[in-house]
């Protein structure tokens, strides 16, 4: 008892009253949390007042801190983590949320979608085949430029397989590609087409109706003009698929006059071009009279730039005499 009066710092005077077993190993297990922490005072990081790990963490030590002291050892939880009644994040996405690094350069409100951002910059961009849908938006967006400002040019940007798809199915009847032509030709803006891949069939027919001077070409894109094909017939009589044959030559005859007035060329050599698919690149859509420029920047400098055969020769002494 001396011993112990001595550990506790108590005069030996001091008389000591007699305790329930329950209450002196009370006593003890706090004078060993006491004593352990006493000797050794570890220095604390600053930690985050909001947290709430932290916080459920703290106010438990208060309460109740048998539960901290007694954490089983062979446990497949992460220490502390048995505390919470289901597993927690740190903090929650709201709290991310809200914080200073994550929200610094997030929008203050959702961004518009792809063709509206596109639609105020008067681009409309044609990056499918020509089914109604297609059809339905490109012509609303013709129509809404239009009415915000009649004079401003409007760029179509065409990327476009026309109404088949790559392996030559169709998907749409050839009318989807005139909607859109007949759209273009009544408004009163001036109109820059751009082929930005592939135009093929009525899409080609749609990037030689832009404005004269105003038609251009990606150096790698495609243009391709094909006859129109009849969709499938499935179990149709024969007489209903005559009278589908005889509008396919219509669209067909249409499509030739269209193309021959665009390009400059005669009826009869786009409809002899028109017998097998015709493949342009760049150079010949442009001597094919599809576009008026290959759009590659800085070739245009360059060609400029470069010096004519007699300046070459002033530059270089040489003196024409005679024609020689």
């Amino acid at each position: 008892m001396s011993m112990m009066a001595a550990y506790l710092r108590v005069p030996t005077s001091t008389p000591i009253t007699p305790q329930s077993p329950t209450a002196t190993r009370t006593k003890c297990r706090n004078l060993k949390t006491s004593c352990s922490v006493n000797a050794a005072k570890i220095p604390m990081p600053p930690l985050n007042p909001k947290d709430p790990f932290l916080s459920k963490l703290a106010s438990i030590a208060a309460s109740s801190p048998d539960t901290l002291l007694n954490t089983p050892k062979n446990s497949d939880t992460p220490p502390f983590l048995d505390i919470f009644d289901s597993p927690k994040l740190m903090a929650t996405p709201a709290q991310v949320e809200r914080s200073v690094s994550y929200n610094e350069h997030r929008p203050r409100r959702p961004p518009p979608d792809l063709p509206s951002l596109l639609l105020h910059g008067r681009i409309v961009y044609i990056g499918m085949p020509l089914v109604p849908a297609v059809t339905e938006l490109v012509v609303a967006e013709l129509m809404c430029l239009q009415y915000m400002d009649p004079k401003e040019t409007i760029f179509i940007y065409i990327n476009s397989t026309g109404t088949t798809r790559d392996d030559g199915e169709t998907v749409g009847m050839e009318t989807e590609g005139f909607a859109i032509y007949d759209a273009m030709m009544q408004l009163k803006n001036e109109i820059h087409t751009v082929a930005v891949g592939s135009a093929i069939g009525q899409a080609c027919l749609l990037l030689s109706a832009g404005t004269p001077g105003k038609r251009f070409m990606m150096p790698h894109a495609k243009a391709m003009i094909q006859q129109p094909r009849i969709p499938s017939s499935g179990l149709m009589p024969a007489s209903d698929v005559l009278i589908r044959a005889k509008e396919v030559i219509i669209n067909r005859d249409n499509l030739v006059k269209l193309l021959a007035k665009h390009t400059g060329n005669s009826e009869e050599t786009v409809a002899n071009v028109m017998k097998r698919p015709y493949y342009m690149d760049a150079t010949r859509a442009k001597e094919f009279g599809v576009i008026d420029r290959i759009l590659w920047r800085g070739r245009e400098k360059v060609m400029a730039d470069v010096a004519s055969p007699d300046d070459w020769d002033k530059g270089a002494g040489i003196k024409i005499v005679d024609g020689f």
